[in-house]
């Protein structure tokens, strides 16, 4: 029990004194997370309102779809983007393999279909709300996408949420295409399976502290939000 404690006073005191490695490992990993958030909306915002608005063939299978990636294991995606990168893969070519870069695209992946199929359960219930409202006015699916959009934006910020919270504990998917190289591609959960392997406790645990902190500060911010929407709403 001591050593866990002393462990646990090594991590504050590397928070407090600004630790170099550590700041940099922290600094790569809400960079990282969050550019791979910020595309992954770019995508998953319209997709999901579209399969929500728009009616054609394969619409009902998408939403399937789109859910059942919502489970999908980060291996299997870290996999993937692996073959994708590799030299003899067909992405090969942009040497992203072992980089930021496929970090992040790992990340996008696994996040798109939550943020996707979140936002078409959104936009369906809204739809559903305002549709007559909506039509009388002579709004089409593609005007009623962006209305939709920007009224939803509140709860649509808690989805947002909920995919970086999903993308900074990723740890699967980045190990097996970042590599987990020291000063390159070592980022918060990458360096704790490391440091607690190597017995770093001190270090370990002081990222465990800050990504901790990042968690429920992100749900301390999606609760606000939602509140702040209802009381709107109200």
């Amino acid at each position: 029990m001591d050593e866990i404690y002393a462990a646990a006073a090594a991590a504050f005191g590397l928070i407090l004194d600004l630790d170099p490695d550590l700041g940099e490992i922290v600094v790569l990993s809400l960079r990282v997370s969050l550019t791979a958030v910020a595309l992954a909306t770019a995508i998953g915002l319209p997709l999901g309102a579209a399969i929500a608005l728009f009616r054609f063939p394969g619409r009902r299978t998408m939403a399937v779809v789109l859910n059942a990636l919502m489970g999908l294991p980060p291996v299997v995606v870290g996999l993937i983007v692996y073959l994708m990168l590799s030299r003899a893969g067909p992405f090969g070519v942009f040497g992203l393999l072992y980089t930021p870069g496929a970090m992040i695209v790992a990340q996008c992946l696994l996040i798109a279909p939550i943020i996707a199929a979140l936002t078409r359960q959104v936009v369906e219930d809204l739809w559903a709300e305002y549709e007559e409202q909506l039509r009388s006015l002579g709004a089409g699916p593609g005007r009623a996408m962006a209305t939709l959009l920007r009224d939803g934006r509140f709860s649509l910020v808690t989805v947002v949420l909920a995919g970086f919270g999903r993308a900074s504990a990723e740890v699967g998917a980045v190990m097996i295409v970042g590599g987990n190289i020291d000063h390159l591609t070592r980022v918060m959960t990458t360096a704790i399976a490391l440091e607690t392997s190597k017995g770093n406790l001190a270090l370990a645990l002081g990222l465990g502290f800050i990504l901790m902190t990042l968690a429920l500060g992100v749900n301390a911010a999606a609760f606000v939000i939602k509140d702040v929407a209802q009381r709107r709403q109200g």
